[in-house]
């Protein structure tokens, strides 16, 4: 019984979860095993992970590509973050040495960094809630500003009304953004038709929020 994770690689060879999401038949899909729960029939789970990264080499002696085993680096936590940012990886996950294997617990013998990218983006609308439930932002190329995404996370009671206080100076009746109406509601339900746009309330193109996101 191995844990692993599958994983899909961008244009540019990176692990992408946006490519696994997106995965196509031709796409360039792997499987990275990381661990093993069962060997030849013996349970692992008490064992220390240097044993069982040898059982798990043993186990996949024969098997080939697209399966992978993980490879373990031993440094620095801050050499591999800086490593795992400039190669614009999501993150890396930490085993501490001699640990046994916990399923479903988060004890401390595992930590995961996540390393979110962040950028500038224009707010150009919302959608109603409770005050709001989402704002509209995007990004100006060639002098138009255009849709990106909603981003719903992040907001705190206190700072929903706040903000939706501020939104509601800013309110115009018409769509500023130049990529709008989208044709269909695309996959996991980014897209913005004429219908969610019913939905929506406009603002003029003055406040800027940064926005941190993984993918």
């Amino acid at each position: 019984m191995i844990d692993g994770e599958v994983v899909a690689l961008d244009e540019s060879g990176r692990v992408s979860f946006n490519a696994l999401q997106h995965s196509r038949p031709k796409a360039h899909i792997q499987f990275y095993a990381f661990d093993v729960l069962v060997h030849r029939g013996h349970n692992t789970l008490r064992l220390p992970i240097e044993k069982r990264r040898e059982l798990l080499a043993d186990a996949l002696a024969k098997v080939e590509y697209p399966v992978l085993r993980s490879t373990p680096f031993d440094a620095k936590p801050a050499d591999l973050i800086r490593a795992a940012t400039a190669l614009g990886f999501e993150g890396i996950i930490a085993k501490r040495k001699g640990s046994t294997y916990e399923p479903g617990r988060r004890n401390g013998a595992w930590l995961k960094y996540k390393i979110n990218r962040s950028q500038e983006f224009v707010i150009g609308g919302y959608t109603l809630g409770n005050p709001f439930d989402a704002l509209m932002v995007g990004c100006y190329e060639g002098g138009k500003l255009l849709y990106v995404s909603r981003v719903k996370a992040g907001f705190n009671p206190p700072l929903r009304r706040e903000l939706y206080a501020l939104l509601q100076i800013l309110e115009t009746s018409r769509c500023p953004f130049a990529n709008l109406p989208e044709p269909r509601r695309y996959r996991w339900d980014v897209g913005l038709t004429a219908a969610d746009m019913e939905n929506c309330r406009w603002l003029k193109p003055q406040l800027v929020a940064q926005i941190e996101f993984a993918e």
